[in-house]
C-alpha cells in the first residue's frame, strides 16, 4: 500500500483526485499508476485503469492471473468492472468511498451475477488513504 500512496501523492501534486493503484504478480510490481483524468482530459484514467492496461501488457495478456491491486481508495463502478474482466485476484484498498465505492459502499460487485468475484481487503492503511483526500478536498474548498 505505500507504493500505492506514493503514487497518489503525485495525482496529489499535479492537482488531480489523489488516488493511486499498484497491481503485484509474485511479489514484483507490474502496475503503477495514479490519477490522470485532468491530464490526459479522459474520464477514463483513473489509476486503476492504468495499472490494468500497463500490467496486461507485462502479461501480453487482458487477463491478470493471480494479481492482486492496490489501491488507495475503495474502486467505482467503473473500475470495478475493470477489476473483473481483468480477472483480477485480488483487492486491498484503504479508504471506502462512500459516493462511488463499488465493493460495498454504494454497490457490492462481487455480489452480481457475474464470472469472477475479486477477495477484498478493506481498510489498509485507511487512516492515511482518507487523510489525503480530506486534504485535497479541504485545499480544493478554499
Amino acid at each position: 500500500m505505500s507504493e500505492a500512496l506514493k503514487e497518489a501523492g503525485k495525482a496529489f501534486e499535479i492537482d488531480e483526485v489523489p488516488v493511486g493503484a499498484v497491481i503485484v504478480h509474485k511479489g514484483r510490481i507490474i502496475g503503477r499508476a495514479h490519477n490522470q483524468i485532468k491530464l490526459l482530459k479522459d474520464p477514463t484514467a483513473h489509476a486503476e485503469i492504468i495499472a490494468i492496461t500497463q500490467a496486461a501488457a507485462y502479461f501480453s495478456n487482458e487477463r491478470l492471473p493471480d494479481t492482486t491491486i492496490y489501491v488507495t481508495i475503495e474502486p467505482c463502478a467503473m473500475c470495478a468492472g475493470a477489476l473483473v474482466l481483468a480477472r483480477v485476484k485480488r483487492l486491498v484498498f484503504g479508504a471506502a468511498d462512500p459516493k462511488a465505492g463499488a465493493f460495498g459502499s454504494v454497490l457490492d460487485i462481487n455480489k452480481k451475477r457475474l464470472n469472477h468475484k475479486i477477495a477484498v481487503t478493506k481498510g489498509v492503511s485507511q487512516e492515511e488513504c482518507s487523510a489525503l483526500i480530506k486534504e485535497f478536498f479541504k485545499k480544493k474548498r478554499k
